[in-house]
């Protein structure tokens, strides 16, 4: 149980921050502008301190991917940073760096991103240096060649030698047979070995161009004059065309599917997705105070049930994400204590989910999480980083003013509104059940773990 000074303090932080007399709504704040190439541009002016966050997205990722060539959008992330005529290769990161900075990309299922985080009064520099890199990238056989080496040593080091992240890919080929999701974003290692440059030009003629991205910038500047400065640096990229992002939808799962693993590993892992909507579902907001409610803090019912009382794990997390482009999965990972059985850990596991099903949940359970939920939501705004993450991830799922939804669509999740999404959704007809089993580590080489969950962002 959370102690009762720390449950006053969370409902006195969320009134204090979320009363309806001090909400801040992003629509009220972000100036939009699309430029005449299609480029959507969004400004967050923050001036709390002299930094800003400059991140480019687009809206390409592993969803975007065809079957035989998986891999190429991680790929060419990599290959971003292989110099233009104006930039050598490598140089990007070190004038960013030089001026104080830092930069990096990710790869995700829906999107790749490209971000500097730099003094304000340096904004103008990633700003000319994306859009040099947006329009002039030179791809070279021999940068191509050596890269897809370290891709496939990357693969091999986070995937292939980790056995939960093995299993976790495993499980998403098995639970999703026609959405792109079925595929890790890094790719498949055959894939990686034999897709081509001519692939990778032609993935990247058809999916960076301005009308096919957009740039998000948080932090110390004038709208009034950065604006100019973006509108002349990205005036001559060409517009391109925005590919069609609508792929096929995974039928309704007619029956629970099983998965076995073996690798070298000292405990066993147990991991169920479940298929559910994104946020452009009225019930994800209940998945999400119901995830909150199984494994939210020490006082969650995993935590409670499966390490305190039962003593059957060493820990035991849910894992939803509301911002999938498509529908995605509900996961709940469990790592058994040694010696424990992975059947009487699932049938704990069931039992809780079953609970769900059967009573709504009390009233201060349900209020606790609803109020971490909304002061994780406030507080993580307090990064500009993390606002301007929030602002992407919005629009690419739908339209980032729909963040302004998330508080008010929260508040309004019922104990009923929970007991049915679980009824609905968590249910072993609609769930891929995935277990590792741990084989031998052989004499003289360390067994290979990672912590639980899913690494989407990879460079």
């Amino acid at each position: 149980m959370m102690p009762k000074a720390a449950g006053i303090f969370s409902f006195i932080l969320c009134f204090f921050f979320l009363g309806s007399s001090s909400e801040a709504l992003m629509r009220e704040h972000v100036y939009e502008k699309i430029l005449p190439n299609g480029l959507k541009v969004l400004l967050l002016e923050n001036h709390k301190a002299p930094v800003v966050t400059f991140q480019i997205w687009y809206r390409v990722g592993s969803r975007n991917e065809e079957w035989g060539k998986t891999g190429l959008s991680h790929m060419l992330e990599h290959m971003m940073f292989k110099g233009t005529e104006r930039v050598p290769p490598e140089e990007f990161s070190r004038i960013i760096q030089e001026n104080g900075g830092n930069d990096n990309a990710f790869t995700g299922t829906d999107n790749t991103a490209y971000f500097e985080n730099i003094s304000a009064e340096h904004l103008r520099i990633p700003v000319e240096l994306e859009s040099d890199r947006m329009e002039h990238l030179i791809l070279r056989e021999s940068d191509f060649k050596t890269e897809r080496q370290v891709v496939m040593e990357e693969r091999r080091l986070r995937t292939d030698d980790d056995p939960k992240a093995c299993l976790l890919e495993q499980l998403e080929a098995t639970a999703f047979q026609i959405q792109p999701y079925h595929w890790p974003t890094i790719g498949w290692m055959e894939d990686i070995s034999r897709f081509t440059l001519e692939d990778l030009k032609a993935y990247h003629r058809a999916y960076y161009n301005p009308a096919n991205a957009f740039l998000v910038i948080v932090g110390d500047f004038r709208k009034k004059e950065i604006m100019p400065v973006i509108e002349k640096a990205f005036a001559s990229v060409p517009k391109g065309k925005a590919p069609d992002q609508n792929k096929d939808q995974e039928q309704p799962q007619q029956g629970e599917r099983r998965i076995l693993v073996k690798k070298e590993a000292q405990l066993p892992f147990l991991v169920m997705g479940y298929h559910v909507p994104n946020l452009q579902a009225t019930d994800s907001y209940a998945l999400e105070v119901l995830s909150s409610i199984l494994s939210n803090g020490k006082s969650s019912r995993l935590y409670r049930s499966l390490i305190l009382e039962k003593e059957l794990a060493l820990a035991a997390d849910t894992d939803y994400s509301l911002v999938s482009r498509d529908p995605g999965l509900f996961y709940v990972t469990v790592e058994p204590l040694p010696g424990k059985d992975t059947g009487d850990v699932e049938k704990a596991l069931n039992h809780e989910i079953e609970l769900l099903q059967k009573e709504p949940v009390g009233k201060h359970e349900l209020e606790k999480a609803k109020n971490q939920l909304e002061a994780s939501f406030i507080y993580g705004q307090d990064s500009l980083f993390y606002q301007a993450m929030l602002l992407a991830q919005y629009e690419i799922v739908s339209d980032w003013r729909t963040i302004d939804d998330y508080i008010p669509s929260i508040r309004k999740v019922t104990a009923e509104d929970v007991m049915q999404a679980a009824k609905k959704y968590l249910v072993a007809d609609n769930r891929t059940v995935g277990i590792l089993i741990p084989l031998p580590v052989a004499k003289g080489r360390p067994s290979q773990s990672s912590p639980a969950g899913k690494d989407r962002a990879i460079r």
